[in-house]
């Protein structure tokens, strides 16, 4: 199975350099709410990077069956079958899943390790289990 994965937790500096090479590279334009990976903070205040774990619930959750698995078990979004009806938006237990205002589709981390490369701390890495 293929999954980017938080490797350094604590290296974090929340410079959102990930978020902007994540929006950038599938929607041309810097904007947090079209990234697949978010920057929270932790109750200490500290910074606490947060990405896809590949659970499914978003493909669950879709009436359309636009999310599917592939070979190296990551879900990936149909945008030919997707409807935009945002429920697998809804369904992510993380807020992860991209239902972006104005965008016909939906959309979410296929780990293609983008963010990971962008991270100045090497905090993301893309694992193959």
């Amino acid at each position: 199975m293929k999954k980017l994965t938080v490797a350094k937790k604590d290296a974090c500096m929340a410079c959102k350099e990930c978020v902007i090479a994540c929006s950038e590279a599938f929607y041309k334009v810097f904007d947090e709410a079209k990234s697949c990976i978010q920057i929270t903070e932790k109750k200490d205040g500290t910074p606490k990077p947060m990405v896809c774990v590949q659970c499914g619930k978003c493909a669950e959750a879709c009436e359309a069956g636009a999310i599917k698995q592939n070979a190296k078990g990551v879900y990936m979004v149909n945008k030919k079958l997707c409807t935009g009806c945002g429920k697998c938006a809804e369904a992510c237990p993380f807020g992860l899943m991209v239902k972006a205002e104005g965008e016909a589709t939906a959309s979410k981390c296929i780990a293609c390790g983008i963010c990971a490369k962008a991270c100045p701390m090497e905090v993301l890495e893309i694992k193959e289990a």
